[in-house]
């Protein structure tokens, strides 16, 4: 650490009236507060709060100028500013500077007032095609909301808030206390109104002063085009109402997506697959194709292999934050039949016989057995 001296900018001969007043006017300088973007603020901070705890105390003083800081060693210890005087440091320069600083949370606030309601959330279902298009959807949940027969104030018929006596209506109390600065003062909520600043003195029979009753309540969810399961929407203000006339919470609506019988997801893009036959993908066919925007027809081309795809541009899901559409993607698959008769057995043979295929469980077919009798 720096020679304390230095630290607060003083001489060796300098009163403790000299000492103190420095370390104020260095405090204004190094508090976190004043440099935000310093990440090493706090510990010089501290290092001059343990610089004027040793140099305000006489008896450490007169230590640390023979011996130096392991004279004192024992004295700050590395110890933080809360430790040296009691109180975070947000109070110390709340007590020398009015106020307004968030460090260490002892910074000094207006009233409060009635607190924020609670956010709530909510799971609502979706069929596949509400998902893509999107769609508004009732959804119904039970929630704190303002009491009507008191307006949300929380106090009985013909009667009103008063006053909290012990903050003045500020919500906050004060407490002083003395260190080796001399008093210190910091703030927290007033314990008899809650931070509130008000009191119930004739509470509400309906709400019991807490200016809430729980119902039912019914929102119409505007779904967006393009949700999928996972997706959340939060609806501001849909949430629980604030205790005593305090606004309300959010409303997190959680998505969740049914499956489709034909079509999956990919991304943006719609994926389904085709059953075409043998003689169909071989030959060549037109389909009728049930897309989610209406039947479309589907030209099968002759010699189509299994597992092509073909794809039809703008037919898939809307973007769910910008312009357009994905894809829908058809995917072709060639069914073999099963269960064939005689004659289609015969044909099939044939057809493999002039393309010196060999078929059969046997590993030749009938033809292919009978021509290899005669060869």
């Amino acid at each position: 650490m720096a020679d304390y001296y230095d630290l607060l900018g003083v001489d060796r001969s300098a009163t403790a009236d000299e000492i103190k007043k420095a370390y104020r006017r260095r405090a204004r300088e190094l508090h976190p507060d004043a440099n935000p973007d310093d990440p090493a603020a706090e510990e010089r901070f501290k290092e001059l709060a343990t610089a004027y705890q040793v140099l305000s105390d006489d008896q450490q003083r007169a230590r640390y100028d023979r011996f130096g800081e392991a004279g004192v060693a024992g004295a700050g210890g590395g110890a933080g500013a809360e430790d040296l005087f009691g109180s975070g440091l947000g109070d110390i320069f709340d007590a020398f500077f009015g106020g307004g600083s968030g460090f260490g949370g002892g910074g000094r606030r207006g009233p409060t007032g009635p607190p924020r309601g609670q956010d709530m959330e909510v799971v609502i279902d979706l069929d596949f095609d509400q998902a893509v298009f999107g769609a508004e959807v009732p959804v119904t949940l039970k929630l704190p909301q303002r009491c009507d027969d008191c307006s949300g104030t929380g106090a009985g018929e013909g009667t009103k808030p008063v006053t909290c006596v012990d903050c003045n209506g500020t919500g906050q109390v004060r407490r002083v206390r003395q260190s080796v600065l001399g008093q210190m003062v910091t703030t927290a909520p007033c314990g008899r109104c809650g931070g509130i600043g008000e009191v119930i003195a004739t509470p509400c029979q309906t709400c019991r002063g807490d200016g809430r009753v729980t119902l039912d309540k019914t929102y119409q969810v505007d779904v967006p085009a393009g949700v999928d399961t996972g997706a959340t929407l939060r609806l501001t203000q849909r949430g629980a109402a604030g205790p005593r006339g305090g606004s309300a919470g959010d409303l997190y609506v959680h998505i969740r997506v049914a499956p489709h019988a034909r079509y999956e997801r990919d991304g943006i893009d719609l994926v389904t697959r085709v059953p075409v036959s043998i003689a169909q993908a071989a030959l060549g066919t037109r389909l009728d194709l049930p897309t989610l925007d209406g039947d479309e027809e589907l030209s099968i081309p002759a010699g189509t292999q299994p597992g092509h795809e073909f794809v039809l541009r703008q037919r898939g899901v809307p973007r769910l934050q910008g312009r357009g559409r994905g894809d829908l993607r058809v995917v072709v698959d060639v069914i073999v039949p099963t269960n064939l008769t005689d004659a289609e057995t015969e044909l099939l043979q044939r057809f493999a016989e002039g393309r010196s295929e060999e078929v059969g469980s046997s590993g030749g077919g009938l033809f292919s057995r009978i021509r290899s009798a005669f060869s």
